[in-house]
């Protein structure tokens, strides 16, 4: 392929940069995308106009990093990054350049990019692609490479070598041999240390969205990284789960792995949840010896993983506070984990129907059916049977809740028909007392709905009163 299209968008402000004398180009990823028959998700340029020239020709220009010569042109409603051709030097942060030179050729500023299927560039005119490091080669052989010295790529940002890997993932490409060899480096390794929490959790984050993370995950592990950034993830390796019951066949950290590639693609929450669900197993680990089959003299080894989820929920919290995520995203992720051990069984009353939505929240329900099928797949890498046991049972499950919320079910305290104004009406006074006779109240509604009157709960709350 030599040309791709360009869309009549760019083209419009390509007249535009022309009109002043200048050149510009799609380069990066947009391009990447479309020689793999992609839609770009975002449109880069690069251009011969220095930053100051491009907001004197535009009429919206942002300067969203003026220093590195790159700016957002407002254009047409989207928003397009514009960046002059530069050469860099020097990267003491291990993140930007200590000096950059805007005098510089198109061949120059392709030369500075990290891999050759990032370092191609297409003309806006007529959308030319100009090629110099054989990137077009690399993509159809699906292959990562370094523009130039893997060594001396990574060194210069110690985010490159996690980008790679991530790209690896989101592509399905293998990285070339010299460049994987590159991220070991003992001097590459402490670049990547270097590299700040934030940093990560966006290259984490992007992992997340690939269709089988555990490609990276995995690449993560054998070059160190995961140990680096998350150690409870890492330390999962060659915990044992597998006994005679057949419950398991991966070790903690590739079930989690393969959780997590079995969760919904669209759904972060959901995925963190099924990476980290069972991170607490190595510190729950227990073995039982029993005679199996009964009275056979053959005695097994059975592991059990006791209170596991709160383990694991506790880490999770540790470690995504670490990685700064957000406080929501921390507490729902946590949430799920630490609930996603429930049981089903086919006598449950509706009271305990309503007693499993308080604790997991209504609202949470479909993401913790969506962690227990990931969970499901995670135990044997296979698609899950819809007859499986526990998909049955969540399909139940699913079914009691619809019949119980169908009704008028008292869910939370501000359901109830009564409030703490109410009772301290009756004489009960407010602060301590007052909020274990409400909780009292709401568990007397959740046995029995029909209690969820006024006449009726203040008669109760008289009665806890004075008892």
């Amino acid at each position: 392929m030599k040309s791709i299209k360009i869309p009549e968008i760019l083209k419009k402000l390509n007249a535009i940069f022309a009109q002043n004398g200048f050149e510009a180009y799609l380069v990066g990823g947009a391009v990447r995308d479309v020689l793999l028959g992609k839609k770009a998700a975002d449109w880069d340029i690069t251009t011969n106009a220095k930053p100051e020239q491009i907001m004197s020709i535009f009429h919206r220009v942002i300067p969203t990093g003026i220093a590195h010569g790159t700016v957002t042109i407002h254009f047409m409603g989207k928003e397009i990054e514009a960046t002059t051709f530069r050469t860099e030097s020097g990267y003491t942060d291990g993140r930007h350049p200590d000096s950059v030179n805007f005098n510089a050729t198109l061949e120059d500023d392709l030369s500075r990019r990290d891999f050759t299927m990032n370092a191609i560039a297409a003309s806006l005119e007529d959308g030319t692609i100009i090629d110099p490091f054989d990137g077009r080669k690399d993509i159809k052989a699906k292959k990562i490479r370094t523009v130039g010295k893997a060594r001396d790529r990574f060194l210069e940002d110690g985010l490159r070598p996690i980008r790679a890997i991530r790209f690896s993932s989101q592509l399905g490409f293998e990285i070339e041999e010299e460049t994987y060899a590159a991220i070991k480096l003992s001097e590459v390794q402490e670049k990547i240390k270097s590299i700040s929490m934030e940093r990560f959790r966006d290259e984490f984050e992007k992992i997340m969205k690939a269709e089988e993370p555990s490609r990276a995950l995995h690449r993560m592990e054998e070059t160190g990284i995961l140990k680096v950034f998350i150690p409870e993830l890492a330390q999962c390796r060659g915990v044992d789960q597998a006994d005679v019951r057949g419950f398991h066949e991966f070790d903690v950290l590739d079930h989690n792995l393969y959780a997590c590639d079995g969760a919904p693609r669209d759904n972060l929450i959901v995925r963190l949840a099924a990476l980290f669900h069972d991170i607490g197993k190595k510190d729950a680990r227990s073995v039982e010896k029993i005679e199996y089959p009964p009275h056979s003299g053959n005695i097994v080894e059975l592991l059990h993983f006791h209170r596991h989820e709160f383990y694991s929920s506790k880490q999770t919290k540790e470690l995504l506070t670490r990685l700064k995520f957000p406080n929501a995203v921390i507490n729902q992720v946590t949430h799920l984990i630490e609930q996603h051990m429930f049981f089903f069984e086919e006598h449950w009353t509706d009271a305990a129907v309503r007693r499993f939505l308080v604790r997991v929240q209504k609202e949470n329900v479909e993401d913790l059916f969506a962690l227990r099928m990931a969970d499901i797949y995670g135990m044997h890498r296979v698609k899950v049977d819809p007859m499986n046991e526990g998909v049955q049972k969540i399909f139940n499950l699913r079914q009691r809740i619809e019949e119980v919320s169908s009704k008028e079910n008292a869910l939370s305290l501000k359901d109830l028909a009564v409030n703490g104004n109410d009772l301290i009406k009756i004489g009960i006074p407010a602060g301590k007392k007052l909020g274990l006779i409400l909780g009292e109240l709401f568990q007397c509604v959740l046995d029995d709905p029909e209690m969820n009157t006024k006449e009726k709960l203040l008669t109760v709350a008289k009665n806890l009163n004075e008892r």
